[in-house]
């Protein structure tokens, strides 16, 4: 029977590493953490755990790191976790299967990274509303799903590559091996945490990402990476853009590039240059909903509705489990004078998916235009039901009140925005104004009872 060996690199990760620990402890036979400078309890909790432990430098390359990890193996196959992961219940009944093939050097395995709201992409990847079984993620709205080398076998010939996004599987690609596709999964919490924690990573993968292309400077996939964290992450697509770019010169097949580079035009309001790289993108292949969908989004706000409408059920037509798509051709239709059309699809597009705020907000924002306030003031108050609601929330359904002259229904709504944002002082002070108003209203009523 083939033996399998957990191998981790840590630093600081007492808060998560337990519990990584105690959900692969039945899956492996042995296990290595290697700690590249914890000052917290990441080693102790490691031993408790029956692990192997080993300090080691870090020099600002994650695959120095896990590759000095892979040197204290030995068991003949290797699964590799973060800390803030865990390894799927499921895994255990399927790894000795998957062992046994000696035809394959390493395997896909697809990871669920949990994140708090349908509205997150993960590249060119967007959330799915979440419907696992596992109990500790069970919590979070949505899901991305991506794969990566995480199980291989333990060889001289194969070590992770690459300073950061590091992988296995490029090895494997220039031996000669043959990947599989693993059935179990990874869980991943990392993007769940803090915003101050996900900024900091951010930065540093930036750090290591331009000391990447300084190693590899005609590596497309580097400068793309690059890109990727400067538009997504940190959200600056004007340095993000030359990049995207450049991956493109380097190998001007990389349709996802293309696609980015689409991404940051749009975001730098360059909608007919986003249009010639969606093009580009789907020339090299990249022929995906959300191409259609981001091409959609350029003629939109070039006034192209007719065009835009066209786009999005592109976009529907390659990914039906998206309401999104549906919420964004109602939108172009009725800004076409498809009004009862474009209204039938933004309604069904939220009872598909009432936990997308977004969908809630594009419905309410139509109805507001054309003037049918009554409508939009119902589904305003149904988002605050539906989802986690923000004090702008509890704001703009009071404001649609406020339009209809409802102000006992506006001042309810917000006191009750208060209760749940006490320090909002912009809720306060609307209030102040709605009951003067109320206390103008009931004055005149006397005035005129008495007369």
């Amino acid at each position: 029977m083939p033996t399998l060996a957990l191998s981790m690199i840590v630093k600081n990760a007492a808060g998560d590493l337990a519990e990584c620990l105690a959900s692969a402890a039945d899956s492996v036979d042995e296990i290595i953490v290697a700690d590249t400078g914890s000052d917290d309890d990441s080693l102790t909790i490691a031993r408790n755990a029956g692990a192997k432990t080993l300090s080691i430098p870090w020099e600002n390359d994650y695959s120095k790191a896990r590759n000095l990890s892979l040197e204290h193996v030995t068991s003949d196959w290797v699964l590799a976790l973060d800390a803030d992961e865990r390894l799927d219940p499921g895994a255990l009944k399927k790894l000795p299967a998957l062992l046994a093939n000696r035809g394959i050097a390493g395997y896909q395995v697809t990871i669920r990274n949990y994140v708090p709201d349908l509205g997150r992409k993960i590249w060119d990847r967007a959330a799915r509303p979440n419907d696992t079984p596992y109990e500790p993620a069970r919590k979070y709205p949505a899901y991305i799903d991506h794969e990566n080398v995480r199980l291989f076998r333990r060889h001289p010939n194969l070590y992770f590559v690459g300073r950061v996004h590091e992988t296995v599987g490029w090895r494997i690609k220039e031996t000669g091996g043959r990947l599989g596709q693993a059935d179990f999964l990874i869980h991943h919490f990392g993007m769940v945490r803090s915003a101050d924690a996900l900024a900091k990573k951010s930065a540093f993968y930036r750090d290591l990402g331009l000391a990447k292309i300084t190693d590899a400077p005609n590596n497309a996939q580097a400068h793309f990476e690059v890109g990727i964290i400067e538009l997504e992450e940190l959200r600056n697509a004007a340095s993000a853009l030359p990049y995207f770019v450049r991956a493109c010169q380097l190998n001007p097949q990389f349709g996802l590039a293309w696609f980015f580079a689409a991404k940051a035009q749009f975001a730098l309001g360059q909608y007919p240059a986003a249009l010639q790289s969606i093009a580009q993108a789907q020339a090299s292949g990249h022929g995906t909903a959300l191409a259609a969908e981001l091409a959609g989004d350029a003629n939109y706000n070039l006034g192209n509705y007719e065009v835009a409408a066209d786009n999005y059920k592109n976009a529907a037509r390659r990914d039906t489990t998206n309401a999104a798509f549906e919420s964004k051709l109602g939108l172009a239709q009725t800004r076409a004078g498809r009004t009862t059309e474009g209204l039938r699809k933004l309604r069904r597009a939220v009872a598909t998916c009432p936990l997308a705020p977004e969908l809630h907000d594009r419905l309410i924002t139509v109805e507001v235009w054309l003037n049918q306030l009554n409508d939009a003031a119902n589904h305003a108050e149904r988002k605050l039901d539906a989802v986690e609601p923000r004090a702008e929330d509890f704001m703009r359904a009071a404001s649609i009140r406020a339009k209809l002259e409802e102000w006992v229904q506006a001042a309810v709504l917000l006191k009750r925005g208060i209760t749940q944002f006490p320090d909002s002082e912009q809720l306060r002070a609307t209030l102040c104004q709605v009951e003067t108003i109320l206390h103008g209203v009931a004055a005149v009523s006397t005035e005129r009872v008495t007369i």
